[in-house]
This record gives C-alpha cells, sequence and structure tokens, in this order.
C-alpha cells in the first residue's frame, strides 16, 4: 500500500503533463532505430528501443552499471535521458560528461533533476539544482543548452514542504507515523499538483519549482 501511495501521489515526477508530453516527442523520435539510453532507470521502461541502466538490478534494467563511468563507447546513442538522478550521484558534473560522450553527433540530453524536493538518500542524497544550476550542468559537458523548463511547478513544491513538515511533525509526537501520515498527506493534499501547469509561467515560476528538465544537443 506505501509503495503504491509513493508512486500515485507522491513520486510523480515522471507523470506530469510537461514531461509526459515532452519523453512522448522524444520517444516519437526513435523510430530510425538508433538505440538510447536511460541513466538510472530504476522501474521505468520508457521505450522498447531505450537500453535502461541503473545501479541495481530490477526486471527492467538491461544493464546495471556507474554513471560516473559508463560501460559505452563514444557516439553509441542518439538520445540519453536521466530523471531525478543526478542528486544521487557524488559528481553530477562528471556523471552528464559522461553522457555528453557516449552521445552521438546532433545528439540529445534530456536532463531532469530536482529543486525543491526533501532528503531521501538512496544510497545518499547529495544535490539539488536551480535553473541556472542545471544551465550549468548542461553546458560545462560541452553540449549546447536549447531550453530549460520546470518538470514540476509551484504546486508540487509547496505539496512536497507541506506534507513532508506535517509527517515530520507528527514524527516527532510518535515516531512510527512519519510514513503512514506522509502517505495520508501526500493524497490530501495532491490537488495542490493540479496547479503546476498555471504556475510553471510567469516571473516567478522559479522560486520554489518541484524540479525543471533541461535539453542539451551534441553540436560537435
Amino acid at each position: 500500500m506505501q509503495n503504491w501511495i509513493s508512486r500515485t501521489f507522491w513520486s510523480t515526477y515522471h507523470d506530469s503533463s510537461t514531461v509526459r508530453r515532452e519523453l512522448a516527442d522524444l520517444m516519437g523520435e526513435l523510430d530510425d532505430g538508433q538505440p538510447s539510453l536511460n541513466v538510472g532507470s530504476g522501474g521505468s521502461d520508457l521505450h522498447t528501443r531505450v537500453v535502461n541502466l541503473d545501479r541495481k538490478a530490477s526486471e527492467v534494467t538491461d544493464c546495471v552499471g556507474d554513471a560516473l563511468k559508463l560501460p559505452f563507447g563514444n557516439g553509441s546513442f542518439r538520445l540519453v535521458l536521466s530523471q531525478e538522478t543526478m542528486e544521487h550521484v557524488a559528481d553530477p558534473f562528471q556523471a552528464v560528461r559522461e553522457m555528453q560522450r557516449v552521445l552521438g553527433a546532433n545528439g540529445i540530453l534530456y536532463l531532469q533533476v530536482p529543486f525543491v524536493l526533501g532528503y531521501h538518500p538512496d544510497p545518499e542524497d547529495y544535490w539539488r539544482f536551480t535553473h541556472s544550476g542545471l544551465r550549468r550542468l548542461i553546458e560545462q559537458a560541452g553540449l549546447q543548452c536549447e531550453r530549460i523548463e520546470p518538470a514540476l511547478a509551484a504546486g508540487t513544491g509547496v505539496h512536497r514542504i507541506l506534507v513532508e513538515f506535517l509527517a515530520g511533525v507528527a514524527a516527532r509526537l510518535a515516531p512510527r507515523t512519519y510514513r503512514p501520515v506522509k502517505g495520508a498527506l501526500a493524497i490530501l493534499f495532491y490537488p495542490l499538483k493540479w496547479m503546476d501547469g498555471w504556475l510553471s509561467a510567469g516571473a516567478q515560476r522559479d522560486r520554489i519549482a518541484g524540479g525543471y528538465f533541461g535539453i542539451g544537443r551534441k553540436t560537435a
């Protein structure tokens, strides 16, 4: 039950309308037969032509490996994706340089990272990324940053803060209540996430966005 609640009401970074639309467009370009790579795929299986790499084996993992030293040759993929993985990597700059290395000429990087999100070690949790931080992450790898947009806007940002705060209060009163209270609150306040589409525009959209995705292109 807790896993279902987490996937459905909490860990929805893969399921926002913005992310679904962007990934659908990218997946639609995979019909030319060239392989693509998902770094830190977890339980995701986006397309039959996407190689799923993760540090832990699962039913959908094609390759167990390290994001800091990808086990593939230069220029192996026309598309590399990574969703909410870089916060768990000790050196995300090196990881993105590795993604650039395995991209072919004119290849595309889709990089999705969190901004407002609670500490969640798996096995560790190092980083958060602003709009400017994500641009720097992409450009330092020698990629052209074509655009950066909120993947999850302030509705998700507030949802995360409010749920964690109230679950933390409950845990101080009764330590074993943290997970069940967090699950109940994630459901109760879920409608806040419906505001993401409206809040993803405007001059203040970067204040407490849940996270961003960036598109980088390998031009040489």
